[in-house]
This record gives C-alpha cells, structure tokens and sequence, in this order.
C-alpha cells in the first residue's frame, strides 16, 4: 500500500539495526509484489496492446526488484536465506517423490 499522504514516512532518523533494515526490506519486497499484482491487474484489464506491453514490461521491473531486494535481505539476514533455500528444496524433493509415485 502506498503512503503518499507523508512525505517523511521513508526517513529514518537514525541507522538502523540489520535486523531493523531486514524487517524493512520485507515491507519493500511486499510492496514490489503488490505493484506488481496492480500493473497485472491493469494489463489484464485492456484490450489495448500498447498498453499491456507497457504494463507487462512495468511488471517485470518490479520482480527484479524483488529479486534485488531478497539478495540484500539474505545479506542482512542469513536465516531468511536458509529459510528460503529450505523451501525450494522440500519443493524439490516432493515433486520427484511425485513422479516416482506410480498413478492410481
């Protein structure tokens, strides 16, 4: 959610624990994501090519940024990058116990 109504609201008047600047790296890798749930709601929402493209393209930008900003968050917080890596592989391990499974 956007917070335009205060200026200021970014300014921290003072540095930042790691732990502080992690938790606020999550609240920027939300709103990257919910910017880019708005652009796709708009692209899908035209008919006009020109203007999906753009908002397509828009949408992509932000997940890099997501991409960028889940970097500096495992910089700052190494348990959030095991954490994540745990993820993927139980991902991993469950979709090739699937495809050993014989189908019923």
């Amino acid at each position: 959610m956007a917070l335009l109504g205060n200026p200021f609201v970014a300014n921290v008047p003072r540095q930042m624990s790691n732990d502080e600047l992690a938790q606020a790296i999550r609240v920027d890798i939300s709103g990257e994501l919910e910017a880019i749930i708005g652009y796709e709601a708009h692209s899908m929402s035209t008919s006009d090519e020109r203007v999906k493209k753009i908002l397509n393209h828009i949408a992509d930008e932000e997940r890099r940024h997501v991409g960028e900003l889940q970097e500096i968050l495992y910089m700052l917080s190494p348990k959030d990058s095991q954490f994540m890596e745990e993820g993927k592989q139980k991902i991993k391990d469950q979709q090739s116990q699937n495809f050993q499974q014989p189908i019923q």
